[in-house]
């Protein structure tokens, strides 16, 4: 029944339980004593091929596990519906905590899950095992076909095994297709929103979204896209983190400040890329002023880069490191991502590759 070993999605002060299904069923979550349920308005959802559950993260990083329950449909009728008994899968879940925890990076992986899996590898037998997976856009090729979304959660299954917390950022290429209008029913979002706050142990974060990478208007989208005005709503929304500082990122615990975002936003880009430079270079301002992040992660450019304030890339006077580590090889199976460790006296990149190679740097 289960496609996959669930994903669970870090999104604010809560836990998504993601679950993809091969078969119509209900489905909840039991932590302790509690039940979550995968419900709308009270009726528990069986007409999806991915469960969400959210669930409070101070309650499943007391209890340390978490069991999935689903009833199979065999037929839902409008009275007297037929459902197989339960089936409960336990499984064991790891907080984020401790001094250095370590998170590795995947973004770009455009649907090729063996060597992106692979590099992963390569760096928790170098490096030791990540406590967090961040994935940062165009995991997927497109939204064209329902399955595509498989690569997000074969990825999240093979590499925590449902144990570990994931932070999940929509890329450029995720909003084509016809299931791109469904992005909240089949990825962890904020509501409908796909821009969010998030915390891990001492990590404070955001995940931000660029939308698309062109005007609006491109021939590329067909008339099918309205990131300006997205765009406009996600610069409200950071405005009111911003307000809200002593609840978010100044709040007494956190230790590390992250900005997590597809697209690398701070630089300048050529035509038709180069799109909404007021809006990025206002998000750079109040990134910079009032978030003052210890690195803001990136994919998009398909390179392993670093952005300082003042290099040649720094168009709108950032505040940050912004680091840029995925690299696709379309024509071969070849993956980069990278690993960071969050200590005290600063953040280690460990950039790992599916060819078994790694290089260490420094934030």
């Amino acid at each position: 029944m289960l496609k996959f070993a669930p994903a669970v999605f870090a999104v604010e002060r809560d836990y998504l339980v993601c679950a993809r299904v091969n078969e119509p069923c209900v489905m909840w979550v039991e932590v302790g004593d509690e039940c979550y349920y995968d419900q709308s308005n009270g009726i528990l959802r069986s007409a999806t091929s991915l469960h969400k559950i959210k669930l409070p993260q101070k309650s499943l990083d007391a209890a340390r596990k978490y069991t999935v329950c689903y009833r199979r449909i065999i037929e839902r009728k409008p009275y007297f519906s037929e459902l197989e008994d339960i089936t409960r899968v336990e499984f064991s879940f790891y907080p984020v905590e401790g001094e250095a925890p370590r998170g590795y990076h995947i973004a770009d992986a455009h649907g090729r899950v063996a060597p992106a899996v692979r590099a992963a590898r390569v760096y928790e037998e170098s490096m030791g095992k990540m406590d967090f997976l961040i994935l940062n856009g165009d995991v997927i090729d497109h939204s064209g076909k329902i399955e595509n979304f498989d690569a997000i959660y074969e990825i999240s299954s093979e590499l925590t095994h449902g144990e570990k917390p994931i932070i999940f950022s929509r890329g450029n290429h995720d909003t084509r297709g016809i299931y791109a209008e469904k992005i909240a029913d089949y990825t962890p979002t904020r509501g409908e929103f796909s821009y969010f706050t998030f915390r891990l142990g001492g990590i404070w974060g955001i995940v931000l979204d660029c939308g698309e990478d062109k005007p609006d208007e491109n021939a590329e989208y067909g008339h099918t896209i309205c990131c300006h005005d997205f765009r406009r709503r996600e610069t409200e929304y950071l405005e009111k983190v911003c307000k809200n500082a002593k609840e978010e990122f100044l709040a007494d615990d956190v230790t590390r400040r992250i900005v997590v975002c597809h697209v690398p936003f701070t630089r300048r880009y050529e035509f038709p890329f180069n799109i909404e430079e007021e809006t990025y270079e206002y998000w750079t301002k109040l990134i910079s002023e009032h978030i003052k992040p210890d690195a803001m992660i990136c994919g998009h450019l398909h390179k392993i880069q670093k952005y300082e304030p003042g290099c040649p890339e720094d168009a709108f006077g950032q505040g940050f490191t912004v680091s840029v580590t995925s690299l696709l090889d379309y024509k071969n199976p070849y993956h980069a991502g990278a690993g960071y460790t969050f200590a005290e006296d600063g953040i280690t990149v460990a950039v790992a590759d599916s060819g078994g190679a790694i290089k260490l740097d420094k934030i």
